[in-house]
Protein backbone atom coordinates (compact mmCIF):
# COMPACT_ATOMS: atom_id res chain seq x y z
CA UNK A 1 0.00 0.00 0.00
CA UNK A 2 0.97 3.67 0.09
CA UNK A 3 2.82 4.98 3.16
CA UNK A 4 0.54 4.12 6.04
CA UNK A 5 1.03 7.39 7.87
CA UNK A 6 -0.39 9.34 4.92
CA UNK A 7 -3.89 7.83 4.86
CA UNK A 8 -7.06 9.43 6.19
CA UNK A 9 -8.85 6.78 8.26
CA UNK A 10 -12.21 8.52 7.88
CA UNK A 11 -12.10 7.93 4.13
CA UNK A 12 -9.54 5.25 3.44
CA UNK A 13 -10.80 1.91 2.14
CA UNK A 14 -7.54 0.13 2.98
CA UNK A 15 -8.16 1.01 6.64
CA UNK A 16 -11.59 -0.67 6.44
CA UNK A 17 -10.03 -3.81 4.95
CA UNK A 18 -7.30 -3.84 7.60
CA UNK A 19 -9.90 -3.63 10.38
CA UNK A 20 -11.88 -6.49 8.84
CA UNK A 21 -8.72 -8.62 8.68
CA UNK A 22 -7.81 -7.89 12.29
CA UNK A 23 -11.32 -8.79 13.46
CA UNK A 24 -10.74 -12.25 11.93
CA UNK A 25 -7.47 -12.54 13.88
CA UNK A 26 -5.51 -12.57 10.64
CA UNK A 27 -1.89 -11.51 11.13
CA UNK A 28 -1.33 -8.41 9.00
CA UNK A 29 1.96 -7.74 7.21
CA UNK A 30 2.47 -4.26 5.76
CA UNK A 31 4.65 -3.55 2.72
CA UNK A 32 5.29 -0.66 0.42
CA UNK A 33 6.61 -1.13 -3.11
CA UNK A 34 10.19 -0.52 -2.04
CA UNK A 35 9.99 -3.31 0.55
CA UNK A 36 9.68 -6.00 -2.15
CA UNK A 37 12.43 -7.76 -4.08
CA UNK A 38 13.04 -10.68 -6.44
CA UNK A 39 16.05 -12.80 -5.55
CA UNK A 40 16.95 -15.37 -8.22
CA UNK A 41 13.31 -15.24 -9.27
CA UNK A 42 11.94 -15.76 -5.75
CA UNK A 43 9.90 -12.96 -4.06
CA UNK A 44 10.94 -11.63 -0.67
CA UNK A 45 9.87 -8.65 1.39
CA UNK A 46 10.73 -6.59 4.43
CA UNK A 47 7.39 -6.58 6.29
CA UNK A 48 6.13 -4.82 9.38
CA UNK A 49 3.40 -6.45 11.41
CA UNK A 50 0.45 -4.23 12.24
CA UNK A 51 -1.90 -3.76 15.17
CA UNK A 52 -4.86 -1.40 14.65
CA UNK A 53 -6.94 0.75 16.97
CA UNK A 54 -10.40 1.55 15.62
CA UNK A 55 -11.12 5.28 15.30
CA UNK A 56 -8.32 6.25 17.66
CA UNK A 57 -5.24 8.45 17.31
CA UNK A 58 -2.70 6.98 16.86
CA UNK A 59 -4.66 4.32 14.99
CA UNK A 60 -1.89 1.77 14.35
CA UNK A 61 1.41 0.52 15.67
CA UNK A 62 4.11 -1.76 14.31
CA UNK A 63 4.64 -4.84 16.47
CA UNK A 64 7.54 -6.41 14.63
CA UNK A 65 9.62 -6.37 11.47
CA UNK A 66 10.82 -9.36 9.47
CA UNK A 67 12.35 -10.40 6.17
CA UNK A 68 10.08 -13.11 4.78
CA UNK A 69 9.53 -15.14 1.65
CA UNK A 70 6.38 -13.55 0.29
CA UNK A 71 5.06 -16.90 -0.91
CA UNK A 72 4.59 -17.78 2.77
CA UNK A 73 1.55 -15.49 2.78
CA UNK A 74 -1.97 -16.76 2.10
CA UNK A 75 -3.25 -13.62 0.42
CA UNK A 76 -1.72 -10.33 -0.68
CA UNK A 77 -3.88 -7.28 -1.39
CA UNK A 78 -2.38 -4.68 -3.73
CA UNK A 79 -3.61 -1.28 -2.52
CA UNK A 80 -1.14 1.10 -4.14
CA UNK A 81 -2.79 4.18 -5.62
CA UNK A 82 -1.97 5.40 -9.12
CA UNK A 83 -0.10 6.90 -10.91
CA UNK A 84 0.08 3.80 -13.04
CA UNK A 85 3.68 4.18 -14.11
CA UNK A 86 6.54 1.80 -14.90
CA UNK A 87 7.29 1.34 -11.20
CA UNK A 88 3.72 0.09 -10.81
CA UNK A 89 4.21 -2.26 -13.76
CA UNK A 90 7.48 -3.56 -12.31
CA UNK A 91 5.68 -4.20 -9.02
CA UNK A 92 3.10 -6.34 -10.83
CA UNK A 93 5.91 -8.56 -12.12
CA UNK A 94 6.95 -9.27 -8.52
CA UNK A 95 3.31 -9.84 -7.58
CA UNK A 96 3.00 -12.30 -10.47
CA UNK A 97 5.88 -14.36 -9.08
CA UNK A 98 4.13 -14.40 -5.71
CA UNK A 99 0.89 -15.52 -7.38
CA UNK A 100 2.71 -18.25 -9.32
CA UNK A 101 3.81 -19.74 -5.99
CA UNK A 102 0.24 -20.19 -4.77
CA UNK A 103 -0.56 -16.89 -3.04
CA UNK A 104 -3.93 -15.28 -3.82
CA UNK A 105 -3.15 -11.77 -5.08
CA UNK A 106 -6.08 -9.32 -5.09
CA UNK A 107 -6.44 -8.02 -7.73
CA UNK A 108 -4.67 -10.41 -10.11
CA UNK A 109 -1.38 -8.82 -11.27
CA UNK A 110 -2.02 -9.41 -14.96
CA UNK A 111 -5.40 -7.72 -14.62
CA UNK A 112 -3.79 -4.72 -12.93
CA UNK A 113 -1.54 -4.34 -15.98
CA UNK A 114 -4.16 -5.09 -18.61
CA UNK A 115 -7.22 -3.26 -17.25
CA UNK A 116 -6.24 0.39 -17.50
CA UNK A 117 -8.87 2.23 -15.49
CA UNK A 118 -9.77 4.55 -18.35
CA UNK A 119 -9.24 2.32 -21.40
CA UNK A 120 -10.84 -0.82 -19.93
CA UNK A 121 -14.20 0.83 -20.58
CA UNK A 122 -13.57 0.19 -24.30
CA UNK A 123 -14.41 -3.48 -23.67
CA UNK A 124 -17.98 -2.34 -22.85
CA UNK A 125 -18.89 0.27 -25.50
CA UNK A 126 -22.58 -0.44 -24.96
CA UNK A 127 -22.21 1.14 -21.50
CA UNK A 128 -20.16 4.25 -22.28
CA UNK A 129 -20.70 7.73 -23.73
CA UNK A 130 -18.99 8.55 -27.05
CA UNK A 131 -15.29 8.04 -26.30
CA UNK A 132 -12.02 8.47 -28.15
CA UNK A 133 -8.48 7.44 -27.19
CA UNK A 134 -5.84 9.08 -29.34
CA UNK A 135 -2.72 11.21 -29.24
CA UNK A 136 -3.24 12.86 -32.65
CA UNK A 137 -4.22 16.50 -32.32
CA UNK A 138 -6.50 16.39 -35.37
CA UNK A 139 -8.39 13.34 -34.05
CA UNK A 140 -9.07 14.98 -30.72
CA UNK A 141 -10.04 18.24 -32.37
CA UNK A 142 -12.44 16.46 -34.74
CA UNK A 143 -14.01 14.64 -31.78
CA UNK A 144 -14.48 17.96 -29.99
CA UNK A 145 -16.02 19.54 -33.10
CA UNK A 146 -18.50 16.63 -33.31
CA UNK A 147 -19.42 16.50 -29.62
CA UNK A 148 -19.07 20.26 -28.88
CA UNK A 149 -18.42 19.71 -25.16
CA UNK A 150 -15.97 17.04 -23.93
CA UNK A 151 -13.82 15.82 -21.06
CA UNK A 152 -10.11 15.24 -21.72
CA UNK A 153 -8.05 13.18 -19.27
CA UNK A 154 -4.73 11.33 -19.05
CA UNK A 155 -4.78 7.54 -18.88
CA UNK A 156 -2.65 6.91 -15.80
CA UNK A 157 -3.74 9.35 -13.10
CA UNK A 158 -6.46 9.42 -10.42
CA UNK A 159 -8.46 11.79 -8.26
CA UNK A 160 -9.37 14.15 -11.09
CA UNK A 161 -5.75 15.05 -11.78
CA UNK A 162 -5.26 16.89 -15.11
CA UNK A 163 -8.90 16.41 -16.15
CA UNK A 164 -10.19 19.18 -18.41
CA UNK A 165 -13.65 20.10 -19.64
CA UNK A 166 -13.30 21.68 -23.07
CA UNK A 167 -15.89 23.27 -25.32
CA UNK A 168 -15.51 23.82 -29.05
CA UNK A 169 -15.26 27.59 -28.52
CA UNK A 170 -12.58 27.39 -25.82
CA UNK A 171 -9.59 29.51 -26.90
CA UNK A 172 -7.25 27.20 -24.97
CA UNK A 173 -8.18 24.00 -26.85
CA UNK A 174 -4.91 23.67 -28.71
CA UNK A 175 -2.66 24.21 -25.71
CA UNK A 176 -4.72 21.80 -23.58
CA UNK A 177 -4.37 19.07 -26.21
CA UNK A 178 -0.68 19.82 -26.65
CA UNK A 179 -0.09 19.68 -22.90
CA UNK A 180 -2.02 16.47 -22.24
CA UNK A 181 -0.55 14.61 -25.24
CA UNK A 182 2.97 15.98 -24.81
CA UNK A 183 2.80 17.21 -28.39
CA UNK A 184 1.26 13.96 -29.67
CA UNK A 185 3.57 11.66 -27.70
CA UNK A 186 0.99 10.40 -25.14
CA UNK A 187 -2.45 8.86 -25.57
CA UNK A 188 -5.33 10.62 -23.81
CA UNK A 189 -9.02 9.88 -23.45
CA UNK A 190 -11.80 12.15 -24.65
CA UNK A 191 -15.42 11.56 -23.62
CA UNK A 192 -18.56 13.49 -24.36
CA UNK A 193 -19.34 15.77 -21.42
CA UNK A 194 -22.29 14.44 -19.43
CA UNK A 195 -24.37 17.23 -17.84
CA UNK A 196 -25.77 14.60 -15.47
CA UNK A 197 -22.58 15.16 -13.46
CA UNK A 198 -24.62 17.75 -11.55
CA UNK A 199 -26.45 14.79 -9.99
CA UNK A 200 -23.19 13.09 -9.05
CA UNK A 201 -20.49 10.76 -10.30
CA UNK A 202 -21.56 7.44 -8.80
CA UNK A 203 -18.99 4.99 -7.47
CA UNK A 204 -20.38 1.44 -7.52
CA UNK A 205 -18.28 -1.13 -5.66
CA UNK A 206 -18.17 -4.62 -7.13
CA UNK A 207 -16.92 -7.65 -5.16
CA UNK A 208 -16.24 -10.83 -7.14
CA UNK A 209 -18.50 -9.61 -9.92
CA UNK A 210 -21.44 -8.59 -7.71
CA UNK A 211 -22.29 -4.95 -6.94
CA UNK A 212 -23.04 -3.47 -3.56
CA UNK A 213 -26.68 -2.32 -3.41
CA UNK A 214 -25.76 1.34 -2.90
CA UNK A 215 -23.48 3.77 -4.71
CA UNK A 216 -21.72 6.86 -3.44
CA UNK A 217 -22.67 9.78 -5.68
CA UNK A 218 -19.81 12.27 -5.55
CA UNK A 219 -21.21 15.76 -6.06
CA UNK A 220 -18.96 18.40 -7.65
CA UNK A 221 -18.27 21.50 -5.55
CA UNK A 222 -19.57 24.84 -6.87
CA UNK A 223 -17.77 25.94 -10.00
CA UNK A 224 -16.15 22.53 -10.56
CA UNK A 225 -16.65 19.96 -13.30
CA UNK A 226 -14.85 17.24 -11.34
CA UNK A 227 -16.70 15.45 -8.55
CA UNK A 228 -13.75 13.53 -7.08
CA UNK A 229 -13.60 13.58 -3.29
CA UNK A 230 -9.92 14.47 -3.66
CA UNK A 231 -10.87 17.86 -5.15
CA UNK A 232 -13.63 18.66 -2.67
CA UNK A 233 -16.53 16.61 -3.98
CA UNK A 234 -19.27 15.71 -1.49
CA UNK A 235 -20.57 12.15 -1.20
CA UNK A 236 -24.26 11.20 -1.13
CA UNK A 237 -25.60 7.67 -0.91
CA UNK A 238 -27.87 6.35 -3.66
CA UNK A 239 -29.54 2.96 -4.21
CA UNK A 240 -28.54 1.40 -7.52
CA UNK A 241 -30.89 2.11 -10.41
CA UNK A 242 -32.03 -0.47 -12.92
CA UNK A 243 -29.53 0.98 -15.41
CA UNK A 244 -26.73 0.76 -12.81
CA UNK A 245 -27.49 -2.92 -12.29
CA UNK A 246 -27.57 -3.52 -16.04
CA UNK A 247 -24.11 -1.97 -16.37
CA UNK A 248 -22.88 -4.20 -13.53
CA UNK A 249 -24.37 -7.24 -15.26
CA UNK A 250 -22.47 -6.34 -18.42
CA UNK A 251 -19.12 -5.98 -16.62
CA UNK A 252 -19.29 -8.34 -13.63
CA UNK A 253 -18.58 -11.63 -15.45
CA UNK A 254 -15.50 -10.15 -17.13
CA UNK A 255 -14.18 -8.84 -13.82
CA UNK A 256 -14.58 -12.27 -12.26
CA UNK A 257 -12.98 -14.01 -15.25
CA UNK A 258 -9.94 -11.73 -15.08
CA UNK A 259 -9.43 -12.14 -11.33
CA UNK A 260 -10.54 -8.61 -10.44
CA UNK A 261 -12.16 -9.36 -7.09
CA UNK A 262 -12.60 -5.72 -6.08
CA UNK A 263 -13.49 -2.94 -8.52
CA UNK A 264 -15.11 0.45 -8.51
CA UNK A 265 -17.30 1.45 -11.45
CA UNK A 266 -17.78 5.16 -12.11
CA UNK A 267 -21.18 5.97 -13.60
CA UNK A 268 -22.51 9.39 -14.58
CA UNK A 269 -26.18 9.40 -15.50
CA UNK A 270 -26.66 6.29 -17.60
CA UNK A 271 -23.04 5.88 -18.66
CA UNK A 272 -19.95 4.07 -17.46
CA UNK A 273 -16.90 6.37 -17.50
CA UNK A 274 -14.15 4.42 -15.66
CA UNK A 275 -13.44 1.01 -14.10
CA UNK A 276 -11.18 1.36 -11.07
CA UNK A 277 -9.14 -1.77 -10.33
CA UNK A 278 -5.99 -0.54 -8.57
CA UNK A 279 -7.30 0.70 -5.23
CA UNK A 280 -11.08 1.35 -5.31
CA UNK A 281 -12.35 3.65 -2.57
CA UNK A 282 -15.60 4.86 -0.91
CA UNK A 283 -16.02 1.87 1.45
CA UNK A 284 -15.85 3.97 4.62
CA UNK A 285 -18.46 6.41 3.35
CA UNK A 286 -20.91 3.69 2.27
CA UNK A 287 -20.36 1.74 5.50
CA UNK A 288 -21.21 4.85 7.53
CA UNK A 289 -24.28 5.76 5.45
CA UNK A 290 -25.88 2.32 5.32
CA UNK A 291 -24.45 0.32 8.21
CA UNK A 292 -22.52 -1.94 5.86
CA UNK A 293 -19.22 -3.74 6.37
CA UNK A 294 -17.88 -3.89 2.83
CA UNK A 295 -14.36 -4.71 3.98
CA UNK A 296 -15.71 -7.84 5.66
CA UNK A 297 -17.66 -8.75 2.52
CA UNK A 298 -14.48 -8.49 0.48
CA UNK A 299 -12.64 -10.76 2.91
CA UNK A 300 -15.57 -13.20 2.83
CA UNK A 301 -14.98 -13.42 -0.92
CA UNK A 302 -11.25 -13.84 -0.34
CA UNK A 303 -11.88 -16.68 2.14
CA UNK A 304 -14.25 -18.36 -0.29
CA UNK A 305 -11.64 -18.11 -3.04
CA UNK A 306 -8.93 -19.56 -0.78
CA UNK A 307 -11.17 -22.50 0.14
CA UNK A 308 -12.11 -23.18 -3.48
CA UNK A 309 -8.46 -23.22 -4.52
CA UNK A 310 -7.64 -25.64 -1.72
Amino acid sequence: MDPIGSINTKKDTTYAILLAAQERDWPIHYLEQGDMQLRDGAPFGRVRRLRLFRDEDPWFEFIGEDDIALDDLDVLLMRKDPPFDMEYVHTTYILEQIEARGVLVVNRPQALRDANEKMFTAWFPQCTPPTLVSRRHQDLRAFLDAQRDIILKPLGSMGGESVFRVSASDPNVNVIIETLTGYQQRFVMAQRYLPEIKDGDKRILVIDGKPQPYALARMPPPGETRANLAVGGRGEGRPLTQRDRWICDQIGPTLRERGIMFAGLDVIGDYLTEINVTSPTCVRELDALYGLDIGAELLDAVESKLRSEG
